[in-house]
């Protein structure tokens, strides 16, 4: 499967030296001076509407930080649903003073995507002070991608059924389904393995007051809950949620001029990747995994850290399986080795890593075009030792990394460091 012919495609050498010229630009230090998110909650037709939500996480982030939003000076707004300008809308219950504005869909990687670029901005020293901000106002039952013409995940869908027959709906659960299926018929993955995840993630977000549901399952429970799409059941899925989530990135010079130490948190790196040719060669490719290779590849590379060296991660566990699949692309441990993992509590308090303190997608909730930046709130808090991650505080951290993915496709990886 190809989408462009080899007459439009670079060269290896000359994408190379497209890169060389890049990566030799000079840098400016990006740092997260502040940030908000709101309660993320079960979606009502009766509750609060998309600016309000917006402007909740956008206010608080810039009290975090001490700032007015007279000081922002470019905005970056993301979400999946709706019209055009919806972040105009959002920003403008802010405040009204003329400055550009962006609204960015990448799918499930929206939120981070609007952070990405934020962090471009001002690592790029094209602004100062930039505020991203990410909301979605969603419908409830299970996630539906309904537009009109050629589908986007189209390629990615006929390229599954490769592996797992006809799509089933809903084609999310399906699609890491077989994902799933995959690893377990390649590594000897087990059900209750990727069950634990779960698990894990329930009782990681019963101390977080943020979080869409804060009750603790039994591996039985979660076992033994509704069968979504074999091996995956409802506690294994991360639910469609309201809610909003906002960052304010800004330049050294910025966070000096404006005394912004006690809450700086360095972006050491912050990297974006799409599909490669190889991600249609697996259902565990299409589903993201060589993006998430890619990604945090260049991040670390950049940041000059090594998996060992990170303490907190917030990962895109839309599903049980992506999360235990995403453990290997991570480096966090070698293919076929996620379960082991999992079974050994490496990943949670106590472990080696302590992955989704939030409750994750899973528990904390999944409201598309915020997921992102609230994994970015989380990770500040928790470098910060906030007061908003004392009862789940991860011991001594200082390093941390972000991963937020979406299908067709991106995946953007961020690291961060106090």
């Amino acid at each position: 499967m190809m989408f462009a012919s080899k007459s439009v495609m670079a060269s290896p050498a000359k994408f190379c030296r497209n890169m060389a010229m890049l990566s030799s630009r000079k840098r400016c230090p990006a740092y997260v001076v502040g940030v908000g998110m709101t309660k993320f909650d079960k979606p009502k037709e009766d509750g609060k509407e998309y600016p309000q939500l917006a402007k909740e996480a956008g206010r608080d982030a810039l009290l975090d930080a001490g700032l007015e939003f007279e000081q922002v000076q470019q905005a970056v707004t993301g979400y999946v649903f709706g019209d055009s300008t919806k972040g105009q809308r959002a920003v403008y219950e802010l405040g009204m003073t003329g400055i550009p504005v962006y609204n960015v869909n990448n799918n499930c990687a929206t939120g981070a995507s609007a952070l990405f670029l934020a962090q471009q901005l001002v690592v790029g020293g094209l602004a100062d002070c930039v505020l991203a901000l990410g909301f979605e106002k969603m419908k409830t039952g299970s996630l539906v991608m309904d537009s009109p013409g050629v589908n986007p995940l189209g390629v990615h869908i006929s390229s599954l059924a490769n592996f797992g027959g006809s799509p089933v709906n809903p084609v999310a659960p399906w699609m890491f389904g077989l994902a799933a299926r995959e690893h377990m018929k390649k590594y000897g993955t087990t059900k209750e393995q990727f069950a634990r995840v779960a698990e894990k993630n329930h009782q990681h977000s019963a101390n977080n007051p943020r979080a869409q549901f804060q009750k603790i399952y039994t591996l039985d429970e979660i076992m033994e809950s509704k069968e979504i799409f074999d091996p995956l059941t409802r506690l294994q899925c991360s639910p469609t949620s309201d809610g909003a989530a906002a960052a304010v990135v800004c330049s050294k010079d910025f966070v000096k001029a404006h005394n912004l130490t006690d809450t700086a948190v360095e972006i050491a790196s912050m990297k974006m990747a799409t599909d490669v040719t190889k991600s249609f060669e697996s259902a565990s490719g299409i589903c993201g995994y060589h993006m998430t290779q890619k990604a945090v590849r260049d991040a670390m590379t950049e940041a000059d850290v090594k998996t060992s060296d990170v303490n907190v991660i917030e990962l895109h566990d839309c599903f049980s399986s992506n999360e235990l699949i995403t453990y290997e692309a991570l480096g966090l441990c070698e293919e076929g080795e996620g379960g082991k993992l999992i079974d050994e509590g490496q990943v949670t308090y106590g472990g080696k890593w302590v992955v989704n303190p939030s409750g994750g997608l899973i528990s904390k909730g999944h409201p598309l075009g915020a997921t992102g930046l609230a994994q970015c709130a989380e990770i500040c808090w928790q470098l910060r030792k906030d007061e908003e991650s004392e009862t789940r505080q991860v011991e001594g951290a200082s390093v941390g990394l972000q991963h937020n993915l979406g299908l067709g496709g991106a995946c953007v990886v961020g690291i961060y460091k106090r």
